[in-house]
């Protein structure tokens, strides 16, 4: 990741740090999914979140909103949803609603998120 994009995203972060350490946090923790299961993703701010790219390809990203946090998914229409866990009717693109640390594992976000950086 270049410096410049690399300080968009700590901007980012503490930006949101600022004013709602929660979901801060959180972002981090997600975060830390995406580039364990992939440590060559490109970051970078897009939409209002920080999203992840896979070979130039927008795979997915978080996205802080008043309440809750989303995970959304660039292709997860097309994932294994064994949990029944992803939000959204659009074509394509799907999400995890994250308003606590528990949510991320009980909603199996390493689960999807592997999914949606599976090379």
């Amino acid at each position: 990741m270049n410096d410049i994009v690399l300080q968009e995203v700590e901007d980012f972060i503490s930006d949101i740090q600022s004013v709602n350490p929660e979901h801060a946090e959180l972002i981090e923790l997600v975060r830390d999914l995406f580039t364990e299961v992939n440590e060559e993703l490109s970051q970078g701010i897009k939409y209002g979140g920080l999203v992840f790219f896979q070979q130039g390809v927008l795979v997915g990203g978080i996205f802080p909103y008043k309440k809750h946090m989303s995970i959304e998914f660039s292709n997860g229409a097309d994932f294994s949803d064994p949990y029944s866990a992803l939000e959204g009717k659009g074509k394509q693109r799907r999400h995890l609603k994250i308003y606590t640390d528990e949510d991320i594992d009980s909603k199996k976000a390493l689960y999807y998120i592997q999914q949606a950086v599976a090379e």
